[in-house]
């Protein structure tokens, strides 16, 4: 009955933008979008620092590079090499291709590995930039560990991502248009109502595989880590990083309010941005 209910709901909410949909209509490939938000991905850290500073002659690090669009995006700000790195495997050839299409292969490359196991040297890289991924990995601070292994002295880390209370944490939203859906749905309702809403589209299986894993049983999100602001600012508290900037932005300016209120504040917040340095 909670399936059902949820699948009614959702035919009075539209969807958001979302890259699948934009590449399954034949608009956008996922690299092309992921090109076109590298600029505003960086914009969240400006207050802070430039393109400039964070690119120009450096060695980056792009964790969770997905089809590698904002990591092509970053090599176009003038970095001596660029490293895209995801888990899913496909991901290394589609982003290949798009470096070349876009005139940057020369400096950019992209690996099929673990996060939590970088094949790069101690103290290689000057910048890492996680966008959209800390909410993502299943060992969050083995992660941050092992990015600061390859961390330059004096280099930064740039995490940003929308906490799991954030109006669409379930990341559901290429079918799914309900705000907050994971707060008054259990997750065992979420994978059923997502199973038949992908049913028969032409990328069904990826979706699925990226979304619930490979098992053939399928029972959980199991590419979310419930990433709370709160359980953040703890694993980052916990490193050996310095906090050079951290902010959390509200949904909208005028909800800020709500945004400061202890029991209501992590489901206002948009995003949330840090900079994190080594030595």
């Amino acid at each position: 009955m909670s399936v059902g209910l949820l699948l009614l709901l959702n035919r009075f909410f539209p969807l958001p933008q979302h890259p699948f949909n934009l590449q399954t209509d034949g608009t956008s490939s996922y690299a092309q979008w992921q090109f076109t938000q590298g600029a505003r991905t960086i914009t969240f850290f400006l207050d802070h620092t430039s393109p400039e500073d964070m690119f120009a002659g450096r060695k980056v690090l792009d964790v969770g590079s997905g089809e590698g669009g904002k990591t092509c995006y970053y090599a176009t700000l003038g970095p001596s090499e660029v490293w895209g790195v995801d888990p899913v495997p496909h991901y290394r050839a589609r982003a290949q291709l798009f470096a070349r299409s876009q005139g940057v292969d020369a400096n950019t490359r992209f690996l099929t590995a673990d996060a939590a196991d970088l094949p790069f040297a101690d103290q290689y890289f000057d910048t890492v930039i996680m966008n959209d991924t800390f909410e993502h990995l299943a060992d969050p601070e083995e992660v941050l560990a092992e990015c600061t292994r390859v961390l330059n002295t004096g280099g930064r880390i740039f995490i940003n991502f929308p906490p799991y209370y954030h109006p669409h944490g379930a990341h559901l939203t290429d079918v799914i248009g309900i705000p907050w859906v994971h707060v008054f749905f259990s997750e065992r309702t979420l994978v059923r109502a997502y199973c038949r809403l992908v049913r028969d589209l032409p990328d069904e299986q990826e979706r699925l595989a990226l979304r619930l894993g490979t098992e053939v049983k399928r029972e959980r999100l199991a590419y979310l880590n419930r990433m709370t602001a709160r359980r953040f600012r703890d694993i980052i508290g916990r490193s050996e990083l310095q906090v050079r900037y951290y902010r959390e932005h509200p949904l909208r300016p005028f909800l800020a309010p709500l945004a400061r209120i202890p029991l209501l504040r992590e489901g206002f917040l948009r995003m949330i941005v840090a900079v994190l340095t080594r030595g």
